[in-house]
This record gives structure tokens, sequence and C-alpha cells, in this order.
């Protein structure tokens, strides 16, 4: 009796034994299981808290994008018949004038205003707006801001002597006040940098034939 008394008291400690041991392990693994998890769960919300706070480069602005407004726009298209009808005041001088002054500043007018023209158009062809066409100032340009009208222009064209040098040096003062109005408005309203900076030489410039003009009339 005392024998298997002995016997089951050592097969329940060796089943407690081993219970205790299964206990262990499935402790030990759920524990495992749940740091990899905890570790693998961590490092996806890392990396996506990292993607997401990663900026996204911007996409580069296409070519010529962002650089002009409407005043550029505007002051383009207007310059263009400003500066023709004032080249073509500037070649009647040649055959016309008697005053080598009057000669000479027609000449200078032309080569300062002949190259802007090109600038201004190329400018407009980049912006895809249309470049005004030859021939019309007349009509499009009416009432344009110092631009001769059809009946000025005729007296000019009909003048020659000191009778030219009178008219052409009253009309082209009158031209230019409208020029210099129309580039202080593109200094002010524009965006695109190289018309402000033609805008500008176009106030100094003409500012100063003003002047010179203003002197051939005895007005200074």
């Amino acid at each position: 009796m005392s024998s298997k008394r002995s016997l089951v008291r050592r097969t329940a400690t060796a089943v407690a034994v081993t219970a205790a041991a299964v206990l262990a392990l499935a402790a030990c693994g759920g524990n495992g299981g749940t740091d990899s998890g905890n570790r693998s769960a961590g490092h996806g919300a890392h990396d996506g808290a990292t993607a997401s706070a990663a900026p996204s480069a911007p996409a580069p602005a296409p070519a010529g994008q962002g650089q002009h407004n409407a005043a550029d726009v505007a002051f383009a298209k207007g310059m263009i018949p400003h500066h023709r009808q004032a080249v073509e005041m500037a070649d009647l001088a040649s055959t016309r004038a008697e005053n080598a002054e009057v000669k000479k500043l027609a000449a200078e007018i032309k080569n300062a205003q002949d190259p802007e023209i090109k600038t201004l158009s190329g400018w407009l062809a980049s912006w895809s707006e249309q470049v005004p066409a030859e021939g019309a100032m007349d009509h499009s340009a009416h009432g344009m801001a110092g631009m001769m009208s059809a009946q000025e222009m005729d007296r000019l064209k009909n003048a020659s002597g000191k009778a030219f040098d009178t008219a052409f040096t009253e009309l082209m003062i009158k031209h230019h006040e409208g020029a210099v109005t129309m580039a202080k408005t593109e200094q002010t309203a524009g965006s695109f940098p190289e018309a402000k900076t033609m805008a500008e030489a176009i106030v100094t410039s003409q500012s100063a034939e003003i002047a010179r003009m203003n002197k051939f009339l005895g007005r200074s």
C-alpha cells in the first residue's frame, strides 16, 4: 500500500512539473509573438509616418510661365504700333528736315526703336500672344497715348524744310509723352523683368529727348 501511494505521488509530481513547463513555454511563446508583432507594427507605423512627413518635390513650372502678366502683354501690344509710327515719322526726316539736329534726333529715334519692336514682338510670340499686324496701327492703336491721327501724319508728310522741323518736333514731343505714360504704367503694373527694364529705359531716354525738342522749339 505504501509503495502505491509513493507511485501516485511521483506521478502527480511529474504531471505537475510537465504542466508547469508547458505553461511556461506557452507564456514565452505568447510574449515573443506579441513583442514581434509590436515591433513589426511599430516599424510599420514609423515607416508610414516617415513617408507621410517627407514633402513631395514640387513639379517644375513650364518654361516662361508665371513670368509675365496682362500688363506686360498690353505694354508690348501697345508699344509695337507706337514705335512703328515713331519710326515712320523719323524716316520722313531724312528727306524733309532742314535742321541737322532734327535729322540727328530722328536717326537716333529709329535706331533705338527698331530693335525694341523686334524684342517686343519676340516676347509676344513666346507668350503665345498675337503680334500687332503691320499697317494696323491706324485702327487698332486709335486713341492710344501720343499716337498721331491720320490728319497729323498727313500734315507731317506734306511739310518740308523749317515747317517740317517744327511739325516733327511738336508731334514727336506729343508722341514721346504718350510712350513715357505707357512705360510708367508698365513699371508699376508689369511683372516681366525685361519689359520693366525696357520701360525704365524708355522713360529715361524719351524724357531726355523731350527736353532736347523743347529746347529746339525755344520752350526751355
